[in-house]
């Protein structure tokens, strides 16, 4: 495939969109990689790295073997996630923290937005679809209903975790960051990138890289012999992960850092949501969220006595689900 430079910069502009959104907890970057026009391609080449690609490297030299893992590609993409991620991840913990009710609506339009994309790229409806996105939706809602672990420093499970939470972020609906909240490696992570640890980074980017070269096989495999049953999950995946995406919140558990013990919200504060309570005594770290559930904007505002800001968090959903059509409109000029 032919590019100019102006395309590889076009796909690293959208590595830099889907490392956003993978720093994110709730949002996934593979979705922004389906919207930009380029996921099948990157689950194609990273699925045709194996060990025959590798012996192209020793037999016919580099050129042959950069060409045969459409390496210009991989480096403009990854390029773009890494100087994105690092850097966004500090701006999302900032805005999750500060804004919580403001960054979740629009992120909460993008997701709407990106439903009825992807929703539209199923060409056939039938009762194995239908069945397929009520599948993918509950399954996709069963995880964001699940607790959060405590934080886990064992070498042997940050290999688990990057290899878990790399396979989310390559697929649609299912955030990587909220996969590290739920096994309790986002703050484990996030710590080490900021101090530069980089036996930690080295150790959870193994577990990713066979993750990745794992589960990219069997979606290269499902849209091969299932494209339209699998856009159908993907789509109810996206579906389903609105319960995490939605902006009001009432806490119903936290652990402290101190104990380590899971104990009622109700115990802490008179307020209803963590979030709310940690801004007001700007200590973000002493308690962690283990359940909560989405409530209405009104009873946001009645439980935590504050403004519900329903109509900015609705400005920005407007935002968030035009931003889509933006971001196919780039995606049409790089396929």
């Amino acid at each position: 495939m032919q590019r100019r430079f102006i395309d590889y910069l076009i796909i690293s502009f959208k590595g830099m969109a889907m490392g956003a959104a993978d720093a994110v907890p709730g949002v996934s970057g593979g979705t922004i990689a389906f919207i930009s026009g380029i996921y099948e391609e990157l689950i194609n080449t990273i699925s045709n790295v194996n060990l025959t690609t590798l012996k192209t490297l020793k037999t016919e030299g580099v050129k042959a073997f950069w060409t045969k893992v459409n390496g210009n590609f991989l480096l403009a993409l990854l390029i773009g996630m890494v100087i994105s991620f690092a850097s966004f991840m500090k701006l999302a913990k900032y805005l999750i923290e500060q804004h919580p009710v403001l960054i979740w609506s629009f992120f909460f339009g993008l997701i709407i937005a990106s439903i009825l994309f992807i929703g539209k790229q199923i060409t056939k409806w039938n009762i194995a679809t239908i069945i397929a996105v009520l599948v993918g939706a509950a399954l996709a809602y069963y995880i964001t209903s699940l607790p959060s672990m405590a934080s886990n420093n064992n070498p042997f499970f940050l290999f688990f975790a990057g290899a878990i939470a790399i396979c989310a972020m390559i697929l649609p609906g299912i955030s990587g960051s909220f996969i590290l909240v739920i096994l309790g490696a986002y703050k484990t992570l996030s710590v080490a990138i900021d101090s530069l640890d980089f036996k930690k980074i080295a150790i959870f980017a193994l577990g990713a890289i066979v993750g990745l070269l794992s589960f990219s096989r069997v979606l290269k495999w499902l849209f091969k012999n299932y494209h339209n049953i699998t856009l159908a999950v993907l789509t109810g995946f996206i579906f389903g992960s609105l319960n995490k995406i939605w902006p009001w919140k009432e806490t119903l558990s936290v652990m402290p850092d101190t104990t380590r013990e899971v104990i009622p919200f109700s115990s802490v504060s008179d307020l209803g949501t963590l979030s709310v309570y940690q801004k007001t005594i700007q200590d973000f770290e002493s308690y962690k969220t283990i359940i909560e559930k989405s409530i209405s904007p009104s009873n946001y505002s009645e439980l935590n006595q504050i403004d519900a800001q329903v109509f900015t968090a609705i400005a920005l959903m407007i935002i968030g689900f035009l931003t889509i059509f933006i971001l196919e409109k780039i995606g049409n000029k790089v396929k």
